[in-house]
């Protein structure tokens, strides 16, 4: 613009043509890039987005235990790992593209000064020090202030997802309590917002100081610039260009630091995902794991004494119990015994404080805790139902026969569910959901939900799926259903335990009085073992417990009066 001034000025109208033609490559340039930049970013940004993703997820599987899930602090660490790996990798790349695309701009409108005045060029470039400085500063407040805030903003999600959840929505109308959660939602909300605005009033502070430093810059250079041309120094195209150039750059500056520290933020805050990719595993691994023996012997719980951190209770407490092999062992004891925790110490979600637990003579430390677990089968007392078809939610049970049609069937038979879903509209391909819409064919259907009985024997059907394994391992099967469902699911099930190596938890005694052995629990430790008729006649824990279970149905019969017709 510069040259074109002067040429016009000068009368130097030959010089115009390459200089108009530089200009219109320039516009072009200056037009076509951002638009290139913005595809390439896009779509790198998608790419690279979607391998983070995988990496954190392919992460958190490796954490074969609970113990890290069930820290809030790394929690607290995941969720900002989570959103580092969604947008993070985006603006990293932004960061880095733009800030190329700027230096590029900024170092024309450097040489531009420079050829006009390199003091002013000099002056201009210290300028740039100063704001980099507190810009970055400002980006290592806010990542801190992001961590400080994570608790407040996890807590505010789980209200907020709690007063939308359809699990949720009886309990919340029928009590009123959606008043009482959404408070809390703001409250939370509020106290995050507070931290935000402080960030906010020093960013503003910042950024004010900052546009007075450059329009004294600007100011001043103009001053100078009108002075030179006064004295003969500079000619009209020097001036305008200078004036241009200083704006330019002093814009070109602004933008180029708050990329460059939008993009050490994103650096600062995909630190977590990287810790949350690096952490340390949850359960001793093995040097050289030992493939997993098929189960011959049987299982055997040494000296095992167990809590869930270290300043809490003990849960298990110096347990000894050997499982032979064949043999079906139930559980039993009043709530907080530790029956579940000893179930999740078999499965190995956790690994004894002290004490072991062998697999045919090798401890479970030794093994390899995946292939140890494909010998499992089991029915936990929180199972999951899966916004899935109702197909999938029995094949999870066994994902190799995912897309076995007949094996999932007959799943479903035998844990007496197989007509029920056969009388559905669409059958196993009835979707489980009442949040999701079920889309086939360009034909969309509406998922159902099914009772808390069917919803037992559908876990029940997951379980038949391992039906092959060496130990099946069944955590309150029957608590959900009524007592003609629950005569029917304990037959089938003491038919399936028939020569099989069992564990059965349950409240109901009434379940467990034909396994091979009884163990009582209470306060963490084993205080009777034996067949029923032997605990009975022992008339300890197991007796009473047995009698007040039996008594409450003799005195239901009792007040049931007579039989009236009508």
């Amino acid at each position: 613009m510069k040259a074109a001034l002067d040429a016009i000025s000068g009368r130097r109208s030959a010089e115009l043509p390459l200089i108009t033609g530089g200009l219109v490559v320039v516009g072009l340039a200056t037009t076509v890039l951002p638009a290139v930049h913005k595809y390439v970013n896009a779509h790198l940004g998608r790419v690279i987005g979607r391998r983070s993703q995988a990496e954190l997820y392919l992460a958190t599987e490796r954490l074969d235990g609970l113990a890290r899930l069930e820290d809030p602090s790394f929690r607290d660490r995941l969720r900002l790992a989570q959103q580092a790996g969604r947008t993070g990798p985006g603006n990293v790349l932004d960061g880095v593209l733009g800030t190329g695309r700027d230096l590029l701009s900024l170092t024309g409108m450097i040489g531009v000064l420079w050829s006009i005045s390199p003091t002013m060029a000099g002056v201009a470039l210290l300028g740039l020090a100063p704001a980099l400085a507190a810009q970055i500063q400002l980006a290592r407040a806010a990542a801190r202030t992001y961590w400080r805030i994570s608790p407040l903003m996890r807590r505010e999600f789980f209200y907020s997802e709690l007063l939308v959840s359809l699990t949720a929505a009886m309990e919340l109308r029928l009590l009123g309590l959606s008043a009482l959660f959404r408070g809390r939602m703001l409250a939370e909300l509020g106290a995050a917002d507070e931290q935000r605005r402080r960030i906010d009033g020093r960013e503003l502070c910042v950024q004010v100081g900052l546009g007075i430093m450059s329009a004294s810059l600007l100011g001043g250079g103009l001053v100078w610039a009108i002075g030179a041309a006064g004295r003969g120094r500079l000619t009209i195209g020097d001036v305008s260009a200078f004036a241009g150039a200083v704006a330019a750059l002093l814009a070109g500056v602004t933008v180029a630091v708050a990329r460059v520290a939008d993009g050490y933020q994103a650096l600062i805050m995909y630190d977590h995902y990287r810790v949350v990719l690096e952490v340390e595993p949850d359960l001793a691994v093995a040097v050289d794991p030992r493939p997993v023996p098929t189960l011959r012997r049987g299982i055997e719980v040494r000296d095992v004494w167990f809590r869930y951190a270290p300043d809490q209770p003990w849960v298990l407490r110096g347990i000894d119990l050997y499982i032979p092999h064949g043999t079906a062992v139930a559980l039993v004891g009043r709530n907080g015994a530790g029956k579940s925790t000893l179930v999740k110490l078999l499965c190995r979600f956790y690994d004894p404080e002290r004490g072991a637990i062998l697999w045919d003579g090798v401890d479970l430390r030794d093994l390899s805790v995946r292939e140890l677990r494909d010998h499992i089968g089991v029915v936990f007392q929180d199972h999951m139902e899966y916004e899935v078809s109702i197909a999938e939610n029995i094949g999870v049970g066994e994902v190799t026969a995912l897309l076995d049609t007949a094996r999932i069937e007959a799943a479903a038979g035998r844990a007496g569910l197989h007509e029920t879903i056969r009388g559905l509209p669409r059958g196993y391909h009835t979707l489980l959901s009442r949040i999701f819409l079920d889309t086939d064919n360009d034909e969309t259907h509406i998922g159902l939900l099914l009772s808390g009985g069917q919803r037992q024997r559908l876990a029940l059907a997951r379980a038949f799926m391992r039906d092959r394994r060496d130990l099946l391992i069944l955590d309150e099967p029957s608590s959900g259903l009524d007592p003609a469902a629950e005569h029917d699911i304990h037959h089938r099930l003491r038919d399936r335990r028939e020569g099989a190596t069992s564990l059965l938890i349950s409240h109901r005694l009434n379940t467990v009085r034909d396994a091979d052995r009884i163990v009582v629990l209470a306060d963490g430790r084993i205080i009777e073992q034996g067949r029923h008729d032997e605990l009975i006649a022992a008339s300890g824990d197991y007796a009473d417990q047995f009698g007040l279970q039996a008594d409450g149905y003799r005195d239901e019969s009792t007040n049931a009066g007579p039989v009236v017709s009508r």
